[in-house]
């Protein structure tokens, strides 16, 4: 038996605790010094907060494009080059727009950004509005597989809609007719505000306003107003379905009292709006005017995509992606700053695509099917970047067999675990697991559901047209850190959430710990290598809404 050194020793009694810890599992490719220089550089003033349509879009787009070359990949583009065209409508509302309600003999003059927050989508010099009546319409629902219809075929025509946030059964308890119908606290797309004006729009609404509560909504007034009247939406055609023509928030403790002015209990009517014979009210008397002043630009910003081409299969593929955009220059905040930075959302998940790019790029043997990079534009602005290219697909989105997209990664260290977003969705989810256990970590659910973050990201872009997806997104619930725990974990999602989200403060840090956002990054890579080295599709779970539109593409997939 030989003689072990006492130091020596010491080393190897340790060794089996050490193989335990979260944040000792063998390294893989994803470097977090490299993602830290990748967010250093995209999110500094140079980059003037990357707002698609802007210098800072030009600079963006150059940089991701010099990084591709770098690492020498193929151009994934239009017509082979590396971007794709996203014609965007630029819409900015006038500083103090004329929004005022009147009823019952009285007129209450709102506020802009303080109890309400108005936009537009339509590309035209002035929007006005006079006199339209009022109409609270609940939850605004129209589902009939799910047998359920807040409108019951009022006439809205003309007319100002008034939406409560989330679903119909956010609130539900047992008993209500909406329990359990909208799947509990899990935001279904029903919930979304992207929903909710595309609804008023189809019911032919003059306006569509949603009363903003911070639970159901899952973020604060501050992230409401971010924006500050501006708006982007794809240039659409004169065959095209045109949004509804005003469109906004309204701060709950302003709906409380346009209520209480025309006779009505905001929280009587809440409740009501729980009920299966819910049916649309006039706000007493009260009528909304509005008169807004539009600037309006083309702009033509891009998509930036580069690929790895398969080696057996190259018309099979495996996409990563995230967005570029932020909220460029906006108002000052209490500091003083203007610029919004977007380091984390999505600074980290534009340094996340890229370091997987350059793990596959200097890979020993390429992969059997092709792995496109795509980094997106206009997310912030309702996921348009990504919604124009799954709506005008460079590879076939049949034989696209999953798209994992990263959007805001932990910056607090490593993780025993890593959090799923859209839990029971697809087999893709017996992957993260599987994975997640070669490096000694479990995945929690997505602990707040109710936000709909699955709802809220480029992948979903995808999603509706039948693309199995995975979401990285560490703000969707504490993770259980090596250093505090749930606790501490839970932390940073709040102080992130409160503070920094869509503001200046979301810059790049030097104290940034990413060790953990690496280990996340890894996990997505190694899932996709397998897939990219596979013959295997995966699929939607069975109760998902999503699997029917991916079955009709399955004989393309075999052609």
């Amino acid at each position: 038996m030989p003689r072990w050194s006492k130091p020596l020793l010491s080393a190897l009694l340790v060794l089996p605790l050490a193989s335990h810890a979260a944040d000792s599992y063998p390294a893989g490719p994803i470097d977090p010094k490299r993602m830290s220089d990748i967010v250093k550089t995209i999110s500094s003033d140079e980059f003037q907060g990357r707002a698609p349509g802007t210098p800072g879009e030009a600079k963006t787009v150059e940089y991701l494009i010099e990084r591709f070359k770098a690492l020498g990949l193929k151009p994934a583009g239009d017509k082979g080059g590396w971007t794709q065209a996203v014609p965007l409508s630029r819409i900015q509302i006038a500083a103090s727009p004329s929004i005022s309600v009147s009823g019952a003999g009285e007129r209450l003059d709102l506020r802009q950004f303080s109890e309400i927050s108005l936009s537009t989508l339509q590309p035209v010099d002035q929007v006005e509005i006079a006199n339209a009546p009022m109409v609270f319409v609940g939850y605004g629902v129209k589902a009939p597989e799910r047998g359920w219809d807040d409108f019951k075929g009022a006439d809205l025509k003309g007319k100002v809609v008034v939406f409560l946030v989330n679903d119909p059964d956010f609130e539900a308890v047992q008993g209500d007719d909406s329990f359990g119908k909208f799947g509990g606290k899990a935001m279904t797309y029903y919930g979304r505000w992207t929903y909710k004006y595309e609804e008023a729009a189809r019911q032919g609404a003059i306006a569509a306003l949603i009363v903003h509560e911070t639970a159901g909504a899952g973020y604060g007034w501050s992230t409401v107003i971010a924006p500050q009247g501006e708006t982007y939406d794809v240039v659409r055609g004169e065959a095209d379905a045109k949004p509804v023509p005003v469109q906004g928030w309204i701060q709950r403790d302003a709906a409380v009292d346009l209520f209480r002015r025309a006779g009505l209990d905001f929280e009587a009517l809440k409740a009501s709006a729980k009920r299966a014979d819910f049916k649309p009210v006039p706000i007493g008397q009260a009528t909304l005017s509005v008169k807004l002043a539009v600037t309006h630009t083309t702009v033509e910003s891009r998509n930036v995509l580069a690929k790895v081409e398969g080696s057996k299969r190259p018309d099979e593929t495996v996409m990563f992606g995230a967005h570029w955009d932020a909220y460029g220059v906006g108002a000052p905040d209490a500091s003083g700053a203007t610029i919004r930075h977007g380091a984390n959302d999505d600074g980290m998940g534009v340094a996340a695509v890229l370091e997987v790019a350059r793990a596959f790029a200097k890979a020993k043997q390429k992969p059997e099917r092709s792995v496109v990079f795509a980094i997106w534009t206009a997310e912030e602005r309702g996921l348009l970047g990504s919604e124009t290219y799954a709506a005008h697909p460079l590879v076939p989105l049949a034989k696209t067999a999953a798209n994992l997209t990263f959007d805001v990664l932990l910056t607090a260290g490593p993780a025993h675990d890593v959090v799923l977003v859209g839990n029971g969705q697809d087999g893709l989810e017996q992957d993260l697991d599987r994975v997640a256990a070669k490096q000694k970590r479990t995945v929690t659910p997505d602990s707040h559901p109710e936000k709909g973050l699955f709802y809220r990201a480029d992948h979903f872009s995808f999603a509706k047209r039948g693309v199995p997806t995975l979401l990285l997104m560490s703000m969707a619930g504490g993770a259980d850190l090596v250093q505090g725990g749930r606790e501490a974990g839970n932390k940073w999602v709040d102080d992130y959430t409160a503070n920094c989200y869509h503001k200046p403060c979301d810059a790049w840090s030097a104290d940034w710990d990413l060790r953990g956002a690496a280990q996340d990054v890894d996990l997505f890579y190694e899932i996709g290598r397998e897939l990219a080295n596979s013959t295997r599709w995966p699929s939607w779970s069975a109760g998902s809404e999503f699997t029917g539109i991916r079955a009709k593409s399955e004989a393309d997939r075999h052609s």
